[in-house]
């Protein structure tokens, strides 16, 4: 069941897109936060802060990630603005909140991959900027993806990091029962399949073409960044955690990004890369069970 449990979310959350975002907009957009709130909570708790370090490892990755990112982007400008802003921001987007969880089930180093999660997230809110105003229609700033940011990542670290202290019992409880994480995972899977697909039926037939385009550039991008991630991770002794470091982005965080930033039509892109790195993930789950 876990291993189709992905493939079996998405299509829940495809089929009950309507109510999904009638329930997301009477929440004001809490529910999926509040998932990954829960999510990364659970995770969090599993984590000693002592353990967290970083390493070379995390270094490659972050230059592999801005290399893609202006390699993906210029190499799609002869396709048009939209289509080379919606592969670059599939590169761009920092790691998933999601991934320290998959990671996990894959047998990566958590600690490995909740250090990544905090210096990835942080590192890209001070990189996008100048690359989205340059490339964009607006200007991004420091504070604007911090904001973004913040509340998901760094609070359940520290609420975690707390319960550990305080009350270690409980902390240890949550911490051995790590299959939690993965159904607060499913959830938040459910809720953003559900408000995604309702989006592409919300922008129409107009731009079919490019949106085709930019879904089949997703597919290469994703691909090609989990290869290489765990390419990587395999030099360093975690192919696992190379792997999802570099592969599974924050769609959530992507797609807000071109919608504000950039041609909103280019959010198709990250849109499509929620579908294929949850398929790589399913897989990459059969395999490893």
């Amino acid at each position: 069941m876990r291993t189709i449990s992905m493939p079996m979310g998405m299509v829940v959350g495809a089929l009950l897109c309507y109510p999904i975002a009638a329930f997301d907009e009477w929440c004001q957009g809490l529910s999926a936060p509040f998932f990954i709130f829960a999510m990364l909570f659970c995770t969090f708790c599993r984590v000693n802060i002592c353990d967290m370090r970083p390493s070379w490892l995390h270094l490659w990755l972050m230059v592999a990630q801005i290399v893609a990112t202006i390699t993906v982007y210029y190499l799609l400008r002869p396709l048009g603005d939209t289509v080379a802003q919606g592969g670059m921001i599939c590169a761009l987007a920092p790691m998933a909140m999601g991934a320290v969880v998959i990671a996990g089930m894959l047998g990566a180093n958590v600690a490995t991959m909740a250090t990544h999660s905090l210096v990835c997230n942080l590192a890209i809110a001070f990189i996008a900027p100048p690359l989205l105003s340059a490339w964009g229609n607006g200007t991004c700033t420091v504070m604007e993806i911090l904001a973004r940011v913040t509340p998901l990542l760094i609070a359940p670290f520290v609420v975690a990091q707390l319960c550990r202290w305080l009350t270690p019992k409980a902390a240890n409880w949550i911490g051995t029962h790590a299959m939690l994480s993965f159904y607060l995972w499913l959830g938040s899977l459910v809720v953003i399949m559900g408000k995604t697909v309702h989006f592409i039926i919300q922008s129409g037939t107009e731009h079919l073409v490019s949106e085709i385009i930019m879904a089949a550039v997703a597919l290469v991008v994703c691909l090609a960044q989990f290869g290489f991630g765990r390419w990587l991770g395999r030099r360093y002794g975690d192919e696992a955690a190379g792997g999802q470091a570099l592969g599974q982005k924050n769609t959530v965080l992507a797609i807000w990004l071109a919608q504000s930033f950039l041609n909103p039509i280019s959010s198709v892109a990250p849109t499509a890369y929620i579908v294929w790195q949850n398929i790589v993930n399913s897989y990459q789950i059969y395999k490893h069970r």
